[in-house]
């Protein structure tokens, strides 16, 4: 068993970067589902079918949500969910959700710590070249 992903975003961002994941690593290495938020969704029926999403995806190892912007309504949604075997991250980024696929055997809790370095890590300013 391992830990399973949720990734709660605004519309199809959550897609897109999964998409692009398993462009890149040929496989998605962990289970994983999306709940797209649209802008004009209902939060209580999101809840629940977040808390559905999470029931079937918990084989026993916890399940690590993601989202995009904090204060949002899809972290609101995650945050409400959390607790000892559901984690939330939000942030999403490609880096993030790169080195979470990469290290499938980890624990929830070392899980949450990959995505959250991995969000810090992947932002960088780029200079560009000087002549």
């Amino acid at each position: 068993m391992s830990v399973s992903i949720l990734i709660i975003t605004h519309s199809t961002i959550g897609r897109a970067l999964l998409d692009a994941v398993i462009s890149v690593m040929e496989q998605c290495p962990l289970h994983t589902q999306l709940l797209p938020v649209a802008l004009d969704g209902d939060p209580d029926s999101l809840q629940r079918e977040a808390q559905n999403l999470i029931d079937s995806l918990d084989q026993g190892d916890g399940v690590l949500v993601i989202t995009d912007m904090y204060g949002s309504t899809p972290s609101n949604i995650a945050c409400r969910l959390s607790n000892d075997s559901v984690k939330v991250v939000t942030g999403i980024n490609l880096p993030m959700l790169v080195r979470i696929m990469n290290y499938p055997q980890l624990e929830l809790k070392q899980l949450v710590e990959k995505a959250v370095s991995a969000g810090r890590e992947g932002v960088i300013h780029c200079k560009g070249y000087e002549q």
